[in-house]
């Protein structure tokens, strides 16, 4: 899930919005506002309702962001690193940048999740009996109660044993721990959550033709991300296993074709793409010769004609910052979910400060398809 609003480091994790967020943020202020407030506590304007609405809405996504970043810093205790966290339709994601390396760890990384929006739950629920004991207006203990009431039923649901929610990662420890085996464990978890994520499609669709009842697409939708996200998983975990030991060395481009950060963008076209420049990306390096970013026939479209002259590929090359990085020595496993959520599907390899190499998730393909087919039984 890639984020379209960053805001930010906090606890040194990155954090963003995804586009989506304005969905729940709207549905939420909607129900809130033209239903729930409304019918608990007439009498009070629409303004009142919707003012208070928006800004429940908005607390509970910052609910759902302390359970991310709780998993995020526990995932960095145990030596996993993160690469950011994004917050999306439903809920919110924390990309992490390896597996965890024990079944500890994954219960440790896992069971934080449900735990801490347990004790946000509980946390509202002691604030709404305390605004109420000092006499604070009902609409707003109302708005309390209700986020209360949701941290404990996301803390309910994330715990159910069903990936890729945290009861899905606990039961991956369980199983990891119980057979050693990690990839046999994320095939039982992505198991659970395909068969959860069914019963929810079809509880919804169910809930629409049977009972006329709307909110049963919303139903339908979390079952089907979480069918097509533990197939994901599973996904993963067979790749995984196939890559097992593999360093990006092996499966990267040496010594790719660079391009000077000085170079007009008329004068980088002009030499492609039947002179140097024959692909469709190229990292670019500083004046200095370290590299400075990527910059793809894409972007270098994106500049008008008559501004081509005068721009150079400095001006539009992806940063260094947003461009995924690999050492050369590093799992092509662990690279594979940066490769797949990186805008250009292509990572600089970097020795130090210095570029060896590029690797893209063709170069990934290649090399499953070879090591799948030298290892397959033959029948």
């Amino acid at each position: 899930m890639k984020e379209s609003l960053p805001l930010g480091r906090i606890a040194g994790v990155r954090v963003g919005l995804h586009w989506s967020v304005l969905v729940i943020v709207a549905l939420v202020t909607v129900m809130l506002a033209g239903g729930r407030f409304p019918d608990a506590h007439p009498h009070h304007s629409s303004w009142a309702y919707t003012v208070l609405a928006l800004l429940t809405a908005l607390v509970f996504l910052a609910s759902l962001l302390v359970h991310e970043l709780a998993h995020a810093v526990v995932a960095q205790r145990n030596g996993v690193q993160v690469d950011g966290i994004t917050l999306w339709m439903l809920g919110g994601v924390a990309r992490l940048r390896s597996e965890a390396p024990t079944p500890a760890a994954e219960l440790r990384i896992a069971g934080v999740g449900p735990l801490t929006s347990a004790v946000l739950g509980a946390a509202f629920t002691g604030l709404a009996l305390w605004l109420d004991a000092i006499g604070v207006s009902g609409l707003v203990v109302e708005a309390v109660a209700w986020l209360a009431a949701i941290n404990v039923v996301l803390a309910v649901f994330n715990a159910v044993p069903a990936a890729p929610l945290d009861g899905g990662r606990l039961l991956r420890a369980y199983l990891w721990h119980r057979t050693g085996d990690p990839v046999r464990a994320t095939r039982g978890a992505s198991a659970a959550g395909r068969a959860l994520g069914w019963f929810l499609v079809v509880l919804g669709f169910a809930m629409v033709l049977f009972e006329g009842n709307l909110s049963g697409l919303w139903s339908a939708l979390i079952g089907w991300f979480l069918i097509t996200a533990a197939t994901e998983e599973a996904r993963h975990a067979e790749l995984g296993a196939v890559l097992a030991g593999l360093p990006v060395r092996r499966v990267m481009t040496r010594d790719p074709v660079t391009v000077r950060a000085t170079v007009t963008v008329a004068a980088f076209l002009a030499e492609g793409p039947f002179g140097a420049y024959r692909h469709s990306a190229f990292p670019v390096l500083a004046a200095d010769g370290a590299p400075a970013g990527l910059v793809t026939v894409r972007l270098v479209n994106e500049v008008p004609v008559q501004a081509r002259s005068a721009t150079t590929v400095a001006d539009v090359m992806r940063p260094l910052a947003d461009v995924a990085t690999a050492s050369p020595d590093e799992a092509v496993v662990d690279l594979l979910p940066r490769l797949e959520a990186s805008r250009e599907r292509r990572a600089l390899v970097l020795d130090g400060e210095h570029l060896v190499g590029i690797v893209t998730l063709a170069d990934v393909s290649r090399a499953v398809s070879w090591l799948t087919a030298t290892t397959r039984p033959r029948t």
